[in-house]
């Protein structure tokens, strides 16, 4: 009898976690139903404007004009990427720019870890002169006219180096940086490699940086992007047509047909409704060209990318 009550007793115990299951009231999956509902909402209003430039480049632009492309393309047409893609300065620019780009990434990218990490260090005792000089930089400037005297005394118009040597670093993404070698490097992983013989070089390229892939992910995407849409530098320092960036040609080409729309449109026939229509098409094929490439990057640096941002935020 009571080898038998305590396997009964056993087994209710055992049977007992499984017949309490927790029973959602109707407050409660209303509450979840409105927090899915507002998400999807929010979703929705983040990635359809990029949905539509999409099936709007490749839809006639007569239907995408009167409002019947809303979720799938009508009459497909390859008209506006025939002539973006044809056009030869289109590939200039997609080399001159990926050059730069990847170039002044990794320009950037060996000069500001380096820096944060020395300005990370508390027994560096200038770094807080540094660090306000550096703050500076992020409020004044000298202006667009005392810049282009400089960068004209360095030898830097007309030079692919402006694109490069004078964001060499980006204080916002140096204070990130800065804060990442503070706060997620323990002083205790540092004395310990003092003690096996590890300088701070050593210290910093063999333990520091292979600990570090969230941040130099997101600072990493933080200057391709801003390289890849370096728009400015081109328009004012540059000259010669074969140097210019992707966005300058984009800018350009569709510049031109914009002109051509207006001056088929002058004249008072079809030629203008058609030019105009076909301009429409070649303005939002010149959005796909130029923001692909960083959409298509992204997912694959989104893991680290999610990890570096939440750095500097308030712990608990």
């Amino acid at each position: 009898m009571t080898t038998t009550s305590l396997s009964s007793g056993r087994s209710r115990r055992a049977r007992r976690p499984h017949s309490r299951r927790r029973r959602w009231s109707s407050g409660e999956r209303l509450f979840d139903l409105g927090v899915l509902l507002a998400c999807a909402l929010v979703v929705f209003a983040t990635l359809y404007p990029i949905y539509f430039v999409l099936i709007a480049s490749i839809s006639d632009s007569g239907a995408v004009a009167t409002g019947q492309v809303v979720l799938l393309p009508k009459r497909l047409s390859l008209f506006g990427y025939e002539q973006i893609l044809g056009d030869a300065r289109i590939w200039t620019g997609y080399r001159n720019t990926i050059m730069y780009t990847a170039v002044g990434t990794a320009l950037n990218l060996a000069v500001t870890l380096p820096a944060a990490f020395a300005l990370s260090r508390r027994e560096f005792r200038p770094r807080r002169p540094l660090m306000l000089f550096f703050a500076f930089t992020m409020f004044f400037s000298g202006g667009l006219i005392p810049t282009y005297l400089l960068y004209k005394d360095l030898g830097l118009l007309d030079n692919w180096l402006v694109f490069i040597l004078p964001s060499a670093v980006n204080v916002y993404n140096l204070i990130i940086a800065r804060s990442f070698f503070e706060n997620s490097l323990p002083e205790e992983l540092y004395e310990a490699a003092t003690l096996d013989g590890a300088d701070y070089f050593r210290f910093f390229g063999t333990i520091a940086l292979p600990l570090s892939k969230a941040i130099i992910s997101v600072i990493g995407l933080y200057y391709l992007v801003q390289h890849w849409n370096d728009f400015f530098t081109g328009l004012i320092f540059v000259r010669d047509y074969a140097k210019q960036p992707l966005q300058i040609v984009l800018r350009d080409i569709l510049l031109s047909n914009q002109a051509f729309s207006g001056g088929a449109g002058g004249g008072g026939g079809s030629g203008g409704a058609y030019a105009q229509r076909y301009a429409d098409q070649i303005k939002y094929g010149v959005i796909v060209v130029s923001t692909l490439p960083v959409i298509v990057v992204y997912p694959f640096l989104q893991k680290y990318f999610e990890k570096g941002v939440l750095i500097g935020a308030v712990k608990g």
